[in-house]
């Protein structure tokens, strides 16, 4: 069961998130905090004490430390929460996910809405082991990333990401519908979507596995064919792209041998 603290300065608000989160049976138990400085010194306590704290759940505008700088903290603790957003401003979502949250809902919440922001911690608490195999999971979490449009917040899912490109400070996530321009380092988000089969290619190109078509070698060198892209694989990644894709074919060929009758 998990364990989780709410925290909203306002009371209503605050009573409203506890009430939701207990009527979760994935949930064991739900702290409340008024303000963040309250929230960091039962954090605190909590870790003295040797409490294990699964997420936090917290808005953003609060008087004195907001829900951002909040977060930031959590940097210093050796075991951190996870951290999900609760708030009605949409635009701090980009921030947000840079510092690692693992969702953001926008109030009013919808408990279909809260319930999948569980499911997230859920999943994120029980991977107390090694990373899972390289072949994505049909089944995996899919996360959905803020990028900045003409002044407006939308979410890309990335389920639809086929290929990501760094761009000096910010990364260039390329979907069927176009590129999208986002502030965050590719090297962070390699090791973010690592269960979720993306891989790396080279040092500026992280790809989805899912959306690989082909891989081709002229020349000595090789390259993947996503789409109509077609990306350079770097000497030093090229076996393990190869490698890959030999485990996925098998993995579906094991696959497709199962579900064969007999004569």
């Amino acid at each position: 069961m998990l364990h989780v603290l709410a925290v909203d300065d306002e009371r209503p608000a605050l009573e409203e998130l506890v009430h939701l989160l207990r009527e979760d049976p994935r949930i064991g138990r739900v702290t409340g905090a008024e303000d963040a400085s309250s929230a960091l010194r039962d954090l605190s306590r909590m870790l003295v004490e040797g409490e294990r704290l699964d997420a936090v759940f917290l808005d953003i505008r609060m008087p004195g430390l907001d829900g951002l700088d909040f977060t930031r903290l959590l940097t210093g603790f050796a075991a951190p929460p996870h951290v999900v957003f609760v708030t009605a401003h949409d635009d701090c979502a980009v921030t947000a996910y840079e510092l690692g949250a693992l969702d953001y809902l926008l109030k009013p919440v919808r408990p279909e809405r809260l319930a999948e922001a569980v499911r997230r911690v859920a999943r994120a608490a029980s991977r107390t082991g090694p990373p899972g195999e390289d072949v994505p999971d049909a089944s995996a979490d899919d996360e959905m990333i803020p990028v900045e449009l003409g002044g407006r917040t939308r979410l890309v899912s990335r389920r639809t990401i086929t290929h990501v490109e760094a761009q000096g400070d910010y990364v260039r996530l390329h979907t069927a519908d176009g590129g999208y321009l986002v502030r965050m380092p590719l090297t962070a988000l390699t090791k973010r979507w690592e269960d979720a089969g993306f891989i790396r290619i080279h040092r500026s190109t992280l790809v989805a596995s899912a959306h690989i078509t082909e891989l081709r070698f002229d020349g000595g060198r090789a390259a993947v064919q996503i789409g109509d892209a077609l990306l350079p694989v770097s000497r030093r990644h090229t076996r393990e792209v190869r490698d890959l894709l030999v485990r996925r074919f098998h993995h579906a060929a094991d696959g497709a041998g199962d579900g064969g009758g007999h004569g």
